[in-house]
């Protein structure tokens, strides 16, 4: 795991998601640690590194796929705090969240909607 692909992930990883990402990355070394590496390096350092979108959208980007799968509430929850860590506003992160109401029904905008309270929740507790 000491490629520069994964250097540049780890990096870019941290950066986003600081301490988050790295407890989903450790969990996975006892059971699947090639996962664990493949994780780091072609999201983070292949995709999340290329030139061409800030942090910011590309965040924005996940929290929209993760809410219309409907299935991916940690995930999602991981990538809200993301997007407040690289300077999305919880006001934008709400409105992006009703957006998804349009597209990919209420159901999985409802979800979206507690999984970013809780998130908040939990930021505004420490």
């Amino acid at each position: 795991m000491n490629n520069e692909r994964f250097r540049r992930g780890l990096e870019k990883l941290r950066e986003i998601d600081g301490e988050g990402g790295e407890k989903v990355v450790e969990s996975l070394r006892d059971i699947a640690p090639d996962f664990a590496q493949y994780l780091i390096e072609f999201p983070f350092g292949d995709i999340y590194s290329r030139p061409g979108l800030d942090l910011k959208t590309r965040e924005f980007s996940v929290i929209a796929a993760l809410t219309a799968l409907g299935n991916a509430t940690p995930q999602l929850k991981v990538h809200i705090q993301g997007a407040l860590n690289v300077g999305c506003s919880r006001q934008e992160i709400v409105e992006l969240l009703m957006q998804m109401a349009v597209y990919a029904g209420f159901p999985a905008a409802l979800n979206g909607l507690f999984a970013a309270k809780e998130v908040f929740a939990v930021c505004d507790a420490q």
